[in-house]
């Protein structure tokens, strides 16, 4: 399972011109399921995004997580994360877990963040969404479970 993640003032993301899910500060996790991931993948990888510390503290060094500072997390799914690019100019996906599949460890993901996270936005899994953005930084990392 990946996630990458953009530390943010603020992002949100809209469906057909309707806000689907929207932060201030926080994290904008785009998150990518493989076709092995399982459930304690997505707990370790939740585990690692809530607890990495990509915010300031008071001497301005990154010491802080989002639990820390008390920030918003946009969840967005991203299949395209998984692909697979190697060889050739178009990307392959058989990396990429089954829609099916995907979308039900995408919302367990999503129901184990709102558990343990105060403010927890979301887009619509395999949806077209429109994702709006502020990188704070600018500040992005890939994590793998």
């Amino acid at each position: 399972m990946l996630a990458l993640i953009q530390r943010v003032t603020s992002a949100k993301v809209e469906i057909n011109e309707n806000l689907s899910g929207e932060i201030g500060q926080g994290l904008l996790v785009f998150l990518g399921i493989e076709k092995n991931d399982m459930n304690e993948d997505a707990d370790r990888l939740l585990k690692k995004v809530l607890a990495y510390r990509i915010f300031s503290d008071a001497e301005d060094k990154m010491n802080l997580s989002v639990s820390d500072i008390g920030g918003g997390v946009l969840v967005v799914s991203q299949f395209t994360l998984a692909a697979d690019t190697e060889r050739g100019l178009r990307p392959g996906f058989s990396n990429a877990k089954p829609p099916g599949e995907a979308k039900i460890l995408y919302s367990y993901f999503v129901e184990q963040a709102k558990k343990c996270h105060v403010e927890v936005a979301t887009g619509e899994f395999a949806a077209d969404m429109k994702v709006t953005l502020t990188n704070d930084g600018p500040v992005t990392f890939m994590l793998k479970s």
